[in-house]
Protein backbone atom coordinates (compact mmCIF):
# COMPACT_ATOMS: atom_id res chain seq x y z
CA UNK A 1 0.00 0.00 0.00
CA UNK A 2 1.35 3.52 -0.84
CA UNK A 3 0.72 6.97 0.57
CA UNK A 4 -1.85 7.82 -2.23
CA UNK A 5 -4.05 4.96 -1.49
CA UNK A 6 -4.19 5.90 2.42
CA UNK A 7 -6.25 8.86 2.89
CA UNK A 8 -5.19 9.42 6.55
CA UNK A 9 -1.41 9.56 5.15
CA UNK A 10 -2.10 11.84 2.99
CA UNK A 11 -4.09 13.65 4.74
CA UNK A 12 -1.14 14.19 7.42
CA UNK A 13 1.42 14.42 5.44
CA UNK A 14 -0.48 17.27 3.63
CA UNK A 15 -1.05 19.39 6.93
CA UNK A 16 2.85 18.57 7.99
CA UNK A 17 3.72 20.19 4.77
CA UNK A 18 1.19 23.18 4.56
CA UNK A 19 1.77 23.86 8.44
CA UNK A 20 5.50 23.60 8.73
CA UNK A 21 7.47 22.58 5.69
CA UNK A 22 5.88 25.22 2.94
CA UNK A 23 7.50 28.11 5.35
CA UNK A 24 10.89 27.13 6.14
CA UNK A 25 14.42 26.10 4.18
CA UNK A 26 15.36 23.10 5.35
CA UNK A 27 19.56 23.07 5.53
CA UNK A 28 20.25 19.31 6.12
CA UNK A 29 18.87 15.93 7.49
CA UNK A 30 19.52 16.92 11.32
CA UNK A 31 17.70 20.43 11.06
CA UNK A 32 14.83 18.39 9.19
CA UNK A 33 14.54 16.50 12.13
CA UNK A 34 14.36 19.22 14.67
CA UNK A 35 12.15 21.29 12.63
CA UNK A 36 9.88 17.92 12.61
CA UNK A 37 10.04 17.00 16.58
CA UNK A 38 9.27 20.16 17.40
CA UNK A 39 6.29 20.64 14.80
CA UNK A 40 5.27 17.14 16.32
CA UNK A 41 5.31 18.59 20.25
CA UNK A 42 3.13 21.55 18.65
CA UNK A 43 0.58 19.45 16.79
CA UNK A 44 0.23 17.01 19.70
CA UNK A 45 0.08 19.82 22.85
CA UNK A 46 -1.21 22.73 21.33
CA UNK A 47 -2.89 22.44 17.66
CA UNK A 48 -6.36 22.50 17.81
CA UNK A 49 -8.14 19.56 15.64
CA UNK A 50 -11.92 19.69 14.53
CA UNK A 51 -12.11 15.90 15.13
CA UNK A 52 -11.49 16.19 18.88
CA UNK A 53 -13.67 19.19 19.15
CA UNK A 54 -10.79 21.61 19.07
CA UNK A 55 -8.65 19.82 21.25
CA UNK A 56 -5.39 18.77 20.94
CA UNK A 57 -4.39 14.79 21.16
CA UNK A 58 -2.72 15.52 24.49
CA UNK A 59 -5.83 17.24 26.29
CA UNK A 60 -5.43 20.81 27.61
CA UNK A 61 -6.85 22.10 30.75
CA UNK A 62 -8.92 24.89 31.09
CA UNK A 63 -7.79 27.31 32.44
CA UNK A 64 -9.72 29.13 34.58
CA UNK A 65 -10.09 33.66 33.74
CA UNK A 66 -8.95 34.47 37.55
CA UNK A 67 -5.77 32.10 37.02
CA UNK A 68 -4.08 35.03 35.54
CA UNK A 69 -2.95 37.36 32.11
CA UNK A 70 -2.98 35.25 28.80
CA UNK A 71 0.44 35.32 27.55
CA UNK A 72 1.36 34.12 24.15
CA UNK A 73 4.27 31.88 23.40
CA UNK A 74 6.32 31.28 20.29
CA UNK A 75 6.56 27.37 18.31
CA UNK A 76 8.43 26.82 15.42
CA UNK A 77 10.41 29.95 15.71
CA UNK A 78 7.34 31.89 15.55
CA UNK A 79 5.58 30.33 13.02
CA UNK A 80 2.59 29.54 15.15
CA UNK A 81 1.57 30.45 18.09
CA UNK A 82 0.17 29.44 21.67
CA UNK A 83 -1.73 30.80 24.62
CA UNK A 84 -1.56 30.61 28.28
CA UNK A 85 -2.75 32.09 31.62
CA UNK A 86 -0.20 32.59 33.59
CA UNK A 87 0.18 33.26 37.66
CA UNK A 88 -0.04 36.88 38.78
Amino acid sequence: MTAHSNPFVERLVGTIRRDCLDHVIVVNERHLQRILKNYFHYYHHWRTHQSLDMNCPEPRRVQAADRGRVVEHEDLGGLHHHYERIAA
